[in-house]
């Protein structure tokens, strides 16, 4: 062995004098042969001829000869370099394959880079698998749990480390810079502990933290201590202004101490746009007619080791029972006492909602490599025809057909090295897009990047790639027989076996991308029947902002309604504006605040929460909602007057359907479970408004003026029509605004179409997403198709002469050549409508008023993909019909 070792790196240190030895060596066995066939009768001549059979192919004795004492990279060192010569010497073939699979491996790197921390990855908390969160059951479904209920599942539970609650919080930050309202979050004082991080500075809330009108303590991101405070390691400790409305109730005003700064890693998957921390604070006696009991709580819990889902799960509902019973007051004024808790890992509530969208995207992306691979390996096949003759001479000079299956495949993988290479590129720029197109909801966008295991997943694609499409080419290439290539022309080189197989992977090719086209079609006709709907208002010239008061001195309601009156009236003098009003919730926008209802002759009937309104007068004129019965809100309903109330159409039908709901009575809000409250009077019914989505129906709705709700809300949303650009008035109404108050933020500014448009931002990404993945594998597919019709003509040329020296018209050849790719054509769209009918199943969750299976988008598909395909067989065929038999016949 060890000399075995010793001879190999002989051989690679001097390499010269090993291959002139290996050639004396070969002279002389060549000379003993002769001498032994002489010896036995034969003559010189015919003896120096048969020692030339037997030991005259010194290329092939030389390369048996230094396998033996090669090191194997040394050979496969060799096909590398062979490979690297092929490629330059064929610049326009290796450019088009590189680019073609620099796309496929480039976009499937990036798509593989959203999806893999989303979907794939643990959530970036120590034992996350161990993190859940907890829904009550209600009516079959779930729905957010009260402070009521964490209060008595986190004393009774034996399932759970720790258990906590948030609720989502935007504070006004003065004094440090220009006022800015801040995203942030109200949390029980074990949030950070459920998930398993502590502060990089400072210390965590502690339960004297928590507790009703607690002190007004803080913790802040890395990100907001870094951009607002200048990362000053001091902030531990000090004092920052922050007003919510609700500081009042503590001794400490709106003045906050800091407690801590998150980790500069910290992701907040359950609200990524939080940027600061304060105690929830919430009332442990539980009055029933509080916030307490309102099911506006998100809650989590971390498992105890051992303990699983369901047994958690099992743990909750006794516990659960039990206090259906103690707080049994606060669960009926709160809607019911819930039937259960629905158990679910964090993980997998984080991503519901975009993983059919994610998983429909990564689908839509492996098509699109697969159709890369396929039109290089149709390249490949076209580029090994035209080699066959230079296969067949190294066969006959020895090489072996695993040599020249080698040599292929690494020339492949060379190929979809570089494309890999360049892709991750291609995957760079696709990241940064995925990024600034991510519609709102997309979790953990923070986490997509290029990093290891995506370079590692980028360069194992380029591997089996490589491997998938130079294999079939190999193959051929190893099989090959050295005496036909040899004799056959260079128009006829490709085997009948080799058009089977170049003419199989363009059906292929087509099949896929009608795959890809039919399912981009059936979003883009999902979104347009999604914004062919009503939302119940006109979106045309409509200006949105969120304006938030924030000061002591808007402590009181009559502070507050002042400041927005004022605001509103400033608004309304200003150039371009026809109309502006105030409004608690916008529609479409996210906002989602609801309250129960009581009819006076339905006592027992309390039905569905329904959204709450509190407006301006007038609102309805602002955003152009038709009125059914009855009348507007108008300046009569104001603070002490007798309380109007508006009711929406389909909380008209559903309460009375064969009654005048005008003059009916309703107590709503906080006032709905109050006997000893004054009733409202329904004065008018207007029409149905999406509030959630263009795509949903609706729960109920009800509308008040802003002074008759039980409190004026400290956050309204102001809707400004003007008489042009909406966009273009946003600067001169911001500052209409501060000229009333310079210190208030102003926060989501948007014109109305962009709100609607926004609702359906994960279709609109799913769909621009496979539209460009459509697009590609079109434009590929079509390639294909030309590239294979291309070849025909080229190898038919003799055939194609003998035709027209026969007679036949250039119209019949035409059609000849046609024929033969629309056949293709057709092939594959047969394939393909089986694929996207089974692939579309996929879509079931985004599709919107249409089948997976609507006829007007495949039978859309097929005339686009007919017509493209007959131009890519028309260019062939007239070439075609263009062919002179006369030079064809002569060069024959």
């Amino acid at each position: 062995m060890n000399n075995r070792l010793l001879q190999k790196f002989s051989a690679l240190i001097h390499r010269q004098q090993f291959a002139s030895d290996l050639d004396e060596e070969m002279a002389f066995h060549r000379e003993q042969k002769q001498r032994e066939l002489v010896a036995a009768g034969m003559n010189a001549e015919e003896a120096r001829y048969a020692a030339m059979r037997e030991f005259g192919n010194s290329a092939l004795l030389r390369e048996r000869s230094q396998e033996t004492v090669e090191f194997r990279f040394e050979t496969a060192w060799q096909d590398v370099r062979y490979a690297l010569r092929q490629l330059r010497k064929n610049a326009g073939f290796s450019t088009i394959a590189i680019v073609i699979l620099a796309l496929g491996i480039g976009a499937s790197t990036a798509i593989f880079s959203a999806v893999n921390p989303i979907l794939f990855q643990p959530l970036p908390y120590p034992h996350s698998s161990r993190i859940m969160t907890i829904f009550e059951k209600m009516g079959g479904g779930s729905r957010l749990p009260s402070f009521g209920t964490f209060h008595g599942l986190q004393e009774g539970n034996h399932s759970f480390e720790a258990l906590a609650v948030m609720k989502a919080w935007q504070p006004a930050m003065s004094g440090a810079g220009e006022p800015q309202q801040i995203d942030g979050q109200r949390v029980s004082a074990d949030y950070f502990r459920v998930l398993g991080v502590v502060p990089a500075l400072g210390r965590d809330f502690q339960a004297s933290d928590d507790v009703y009108r607690g002190p007004n303590v803080v913790i802040l991101s890395d990100r907001l201590w870094r951009r607002r405070f200048h990362a000053n390691p001091a902030i531990v400790g000090s004092k920052i202004n922050l007003d919510d409305n609700s500081s009042q109730l503590t001794a400490g005003g709106n003045v906050y101490t800091v407690l801590g700064v998150m980790p500069a890693g910290f992701e907040n998957v359950l609200s990524p746009t939080a940027q600061l921390w304060a105690p929830l604070q919430y009332n442990p006696a539980l009055p029933p007619n509080s916030r307490e009991w309102g099911h506006h709580l998100v809650m989590i819990g971390r498992l105890r080791a051992g303990v699983s889902r369901a047994q958690a799960a099992s743990d909750l509902d006794v516990v659960l029972h039990t206090l259906a019973t103690i707080y049994a007051k606060g669960f009926n004024e709160a809607g019911g006492a819930p039937q259960g808790a629905n158990v679910v890992s964090l993980h997998d509530d984080v991503v519901s909602d975009v993983k059919p969208a994610l998983l429909a995207v990564l689908g839509a992306v492996v098509l699109v490599l697969l159709i890369a691979c396929v039109n290089v390996a149709n390249l490949l096949l076209a580029r090994g025809a035209q080699r066959r003759s230079e296969f067949a001479m190294r066969a006959a000079l020895g090489a072996s057909p695993r040599r020249i299956i080698r040599q292929l495949l690494t020339e492949s993988v060379l190929l979809a090295i570089i494309g890999g290479t360049i892709g991750l590129i291609v995957a760079e720029a696709g990241v940064r897009a995925l990024i600034a197109l991510s519609p709102a909801g997309l979790p953990r966008v923070d986490a997509i990047r290029i990093d290891g295991a995506v370079f590692a997943f980028a360069f194992a694609i380029a591997a089996l790639v490589g491997i998938a499409v130079g294999l079939t080419p190999a193959l051929q290439a190893g099989r090959s027989d050295p005496n036909s290539s040899l004799q056959s022309s260079a128009a006829s080189r490709m085997t009948a076996g080799g058009q089977t197989m170049r003419r199989s992977l363009v059906v292929s090719e087509v099949a896929l991308a009608l795959v890809l086209l039919v399912s981009a079609g059936l979003l883009l006709r999902s979104l347009n029947r999604l914004f062919a709907i009503d939302p119940g208002f006109d979106a045309s010239h409509l200006l949105t902002m969120q304006v938030q008061e924030s000061g002591s001195r808007y402590a009181s309601d009559s502070a507050r309604a002042q400041f927005f009156d004022r605001a509103l009236e400033a608004v309304r003098h200003l150039p371009g504006v026809t109309a502006a009003a105030l409004t608690s919730q916008l529609p479409l926008s996210g906002d989602s605040d609801t309250y129960g209802m009581t009819f006076e002759d339905f006592p027992n009937d309390q039905g569905e929460p329904a959204f709450r309104y509190a407006v301006s007068p007038d609102y309805f004129g602002t955003m152009r909602i038709p009125l059914r019965r009855g009348r507007f809100l108008n300046e009569n309903d104001r603070a002490g007057a007798p309380m109007a109330v508006l009711i929406s159409e389909s909380l008209a039908r559903r309460m009375f359907p064969n009654v005048d709901p005008i003059g009916q009575r309703v107590r709503v809000g906080p006032m709905a479970l109050e006997p000893d409250k004054p009733w409202a009077t329904i004065v008018g019914v207007v029409g149905n408004v999406k509030q959630l989505s263009l795509g949903l129906n609706e729960p109920d709705a009800f509308y008040t003026t802003n002074t008759q709700w039980a409190w004026v809300d400290n956050v309204q949303s102001l809707v400004v029509r003007t008489r042009g650009n909406a966009a273009a008035l946003a600067p001169s109404v911001r500052s209409a605004i501060w000229s009333i108050d310079k210190d208030e933020p102003i926060v989501r500014v948007a014109t109305m179409n962009n709100l609607v448009a926004g609702t359906e931002a994960q279709r609109r990404f799913t769909l621009d997403l496979f539209a460009v993945f459509a697009i590609v594998g079109l434009v590929l597919a079509i390639t294909g198709i030309y590239g294979v019709l291309s070849g025909s003509v080229t190898e038919r040329t003799r055939e194609i002469g003998v035709r027209a020296a026969l007679g036949a018209s250039r119209g019949d050849i035409v059609g000849l050549i046609v024929r033969q790719g629309m056949t293709l054509t057709g092939l594959g769209i047969a394939i393909g409508l089986l694929g996207a009918a089974a692939a579309t199943q996929a879509l079931l969750a985004m599709l919107f008023g249409i089948s997976r299976l609507d006829p007007v988008t495949y039978a859309a598909v097929i005339v686009l993909l007919a017509s493209v395909s007959l131009i890519a067989c028309s260019i062939p065929a007239w070439r075609a019909a263009r062919v002179d038999p006369a030079i064809t016949l002569r060069a024959e």
